[in-house]
């Protein structure tokens, strides 16, 4: 694979949390192109099993950004956090120019710069510390969660369960049955609320899951699956952003579906 890893480490952030070693970036070279993502580990990570989560910002984010919205770090300081950052990218509903950054729209697409990125990173994760190789999860925002469903799709034997916020699904055709929490807001600007129906639609299909859901708390509506993978759905008020509140639910969404 045509990337070498150079370990180049820096402080970025400093939590308080005495379980935690400060964040830090990771640099790769990916394809000629120097790569960076922001890496949160617990003190005892090159030690003991420990969960691994991949999240993703959406257009025009940043790594540095994702971490201080989601603080996934903070709400699951045993598992292992990493916010990739992505490249200057045209978007598909805003951006046409490309001169903010984001993610590769389908596998193939940029010759697969993110997903050789992704492949870096989760090779050099398991060089690094003792992971949990049945709980490794991946979420992301509007951009960042097409992308997590193109890594669903690409790499499907590698998650437990994934997480997508205010995105459609793309590709199906390589995917295996997760557990799935997709986000998203009837009143959302950008991602139509029709589209991500048909993707919760298509998702609880393809699981084979129950026609009917069970609500759970206001916002949040439950789709068993006989073979274990449901499907669940977060809906909130709002625009395209999701609230605070929704990512300690893609937490508990994680702990509850470790991998078979």
């Amino acid at each position: 694979m045509p990337f070498r890893i150079l370990a180049v480490l820096s402080l970025i952030v400093a939590f308080s949390s005495p379980t935690f070693a400060a964040g830090e970036t990771q640099t790769w070279t990916v394809n000629g192109v120097e790569r960076q993502e922001l890496v949160f580990a617990p003190e005892n990570a090159k030690t003991e099993p420990s969960p691994l989560i991949f999240a993703f910002h959406g257009h025009g984010g940043t790594s540095r950004n994702s971490a201080m919205r989601f603080k996934l770090q903070e709400l699951w300081p045993e598992a292992i956090v990493i916010y990739p950052q992505g490249l200057k990218t045209a978007g598909q509903i805003t951006d046409p120019e490309g001169l903010r950054t984001g993610w590769q729209r389908r596998a193939g697409d940029q010759e697969d710069r993110d997903l050789k990125l992704f492949d870096a990173a989760l090779a050099w994760a398991k060089q690094t510390y003792k992971i949990d190789e049945k709980r490794i999860y991946c979420t992301g925002h509007s951009n960042g969660a097409s992308f997590t469903y193109i890594l669903w799709d690409a790499r499907s034997d590698v998650f437990a369960a994934v997480a997508a916020a205010c995105a459609p699904v793309g590709s199906m055709k390589g995917m295996k049955p997760k557990p799935v929490l997709h986000i998203g807001s009837p009143d959302d600007p950008l991602v139509l609320f029709e589209w991500q129906q048909k993707t919760i639609d298509a998702l609880r299909k393809f699981n084979g899951c129950d026609p009917e859901g069970k609500p759970n708390g206001d916002r949040i509506t439950v789709y068993s699956s006989a073979t274990g993978t449901p499907v669940e759905t977060y809906i909130y008020p709002g625009g395209h952003t999701p609230p605070p509140e929704a990512w300690p639910e893609v937490v508990k969404f994680f702990k509850q579906h470790p991998g078979k």
